[in-house]
């Protein structure tokens, strides 16, 4: 088969350029082993989408969305467009909220989350903490002072914060403690500490983690979530193609996998 392979624009891997051009590239390298033809663009200078049987896409250009709806309906493309656009988090609030993924209240004592709505983080900007009301709404003006208006606020939730990989369909599924390894993006990890590694049934983050990839529309997904004391938990965050940097080898060949779904 021809397999198109899309790279992400270096603004949607914010310190995490070279995680995310590797998780592709052995995405690609499984491919090329199991005998497709493969080739490899980054959508920062993608003109057009040639004709191919299967397309990888880490793409999230408004442009390279907008080309890939437009592709025959033969192609099969993973993530669709419309999956990786329904991840930008005010459309994945209200999904979230309809399939009844486990999520933060509004209200809290511990502080405020204010997120960018309307994209994936670009910067360590478009996700803040404010330690109460007032804090929070001065980020808020500054944030739409940036010309951000679309947002979303949740309270922090105290608990042992665990990220999470998955390949829907396939049975990939795997989770870390990011402050065991102290590898992080922006550092906001820290803000729950060290991990307690309280116990929790990782089979009922999988299942929701599912359910709610199934209706965002995406089969390579990755996430956040914050485990309580009691082992409750809530979902954080939720987004496309994540980096894998923790298990790529396996991630990858799960990934690869999916030409064949």
């Amino acid at each position: 088969m021809k397999v198109l392979m899309i790279q992400r624009a270096p603004q949607f891997s914010p310190n995490s350029v070279e995680k995310d051009r590797a998780i592709l590239e052995a995405v690609g390298a499984c491919l090329t082993a199991q005998g497709h033809a493969v080739s490899v663009v980054s959508e920062d200078g993608l003109a057009e989408i040639p004709s191919c049987d299967v397309i990888f896409t880490m793409g999230r250009l408004p442009e390279t969305l907008e080309a890939l709806s437009a592709v025959p309906a033969d192609c099969r493309i993973i993530n669709t467009s419309q999956g990786v656009a329904s991840c930008s988090r005010c459309r994945l609030e209200s999904i979230m909220a309809q399939v009844g993924t486990p999520v933060p209240p509004k209200e809290g004592s511990d502080g405020y989350w204010l997120k960018r709505g309307d994209a994936a983080a670009q910067s360590e900007d478009d996700v803040q903490f404010a330690p109460d009301k007032t804090s929070l709404e001065a980020k808020i003006r500054q944030m739409t002072q940036r010309g951000i208006t679309q947002y979303t606020v949740s309270a922090h939730v105290v608990g042992d914060l665990v990220k999470f990989y998955g390949v829907s369909g396939t049975g990939f599924f795997r989770y870390y403690y990011p402050t065991d390894d102290g590898n992080t993006k922006f550092r906001d990890e820290e803000r729950n500490g060290s991990a307690c590694h309280y116990p929790f049934e990782s089979s009922a983050v999988q299942t929701d983690a599912e359910h709610l990839a199934e209706a965002v529309g995406i089969k390579v997904y990755g996430g956040d979530c914050i485990v309580r004391s009691d082992g409750s938990f809530c979902f954080i965050d939720f987004n496309d193609w994540p980096s894998f940097s923790r298990c790529r080898e396996e991630a990858a060949e799960a990934i690869a996998s999916l030409v064949e779904f």
